[in-house]
C-alpha cells in the first residue's frame, strides 16, 4: 500500500550521507520535530535525476527553506558510496541532504519502489516528492513515469507550501 498524506513515515534505516561518511540514521531520529522535504528517486547520475530533479531542489533551496522548511533530503536506492559520489560530483553536500536507501527498505515500506529490472537497474525508488512534519506527511507528489520530473519538481512543491 502506499503512503498517503496524513500517514507516519514508516520506521526505516537509512545511511546518511555526512563529511565523516555514511552514518546509520532511522526515519524516527531524521524526521522527529521537523519540517523537512523529501524527494525520492530513482537512480544517482541518471539522466532526469542528475539533469532535472536535484538542480531544482538546488536551485530553490533558499525558496523552500525560506517557508519554514529545515532540510532539504533526497532518497534513492543507492549504496551510501554512489551518493556521496553524487552528491561531491554536483557541488551539494551542505544543501541538501542524501539519504541511502541502499536495500529499498523505506522505498518498500512507503509503497514507492518499483521494479525496473527491464533496464538491468532492479527495484528502485519511484520519483516522488513530500512534505514531512514530524514525521508525518502533509504534502505528496508523485510521478506517474519514472522519466518524468513534474509534479515531484521543486518548483511544484514549492508552490505548494
Amino acid at each position: 500500500m502506499t503512503i498517503k498524506v496524513g500517514d507516519h513515515l514508516p520506521e526505516a534505516t537509512f545511511r546518511l550521507i555526512t563529511g565523516d561518511g555514511p552514518r546509520p540514521v532511522t526515519t524516527g531520529e531524521f524526521f522527529k520535530g521537523k519540517k523537512i522535504v523529501l524527494f525520492g528517486l530513482p537512480g544517482a547520475f541518471t539522466p532526469t535525476c542528475h539533469k532535472n530533479h536535484l538542480p531544482g531542489f538546488v536551485a530553490n533551496e533558499a525558496a523552500i527553506k525560506a517557508k519554514g522548511v529545515a532540510v532539504i533530503a533526497m532518497t534513492s536506492v543507492n549504496d551510501p558510496h554512489v551518493l556521496t559520489a553524487w552528491a561531491k560530483a554536483s557541488g551539494v553536500e551542505d544543501k541538501i541532504s542524501f539519504l541511502s536507501d541502499g536495500n529499498a527498505d523505506f522505498a518498500k515500506a512507503a509503497g514507492l519502489d518499483f521494479d525496473a529490472s527491464a533496464g538491468g537497474l532492479g527495484i528502485r525508488s519511484k520519483r516522488y516528492s513530500m512534505l514531512v512534519e514530524d514525521g508525518v506527511v502533509k504534502t505528496l507528489n508523485i510521478e506517474d513515469s519514472p522519466g518524468k520530473a513534474d509534479v515531484s519538481s521543486a518548483e511544484h512543491l514549492l508552490a505548494q507550501l
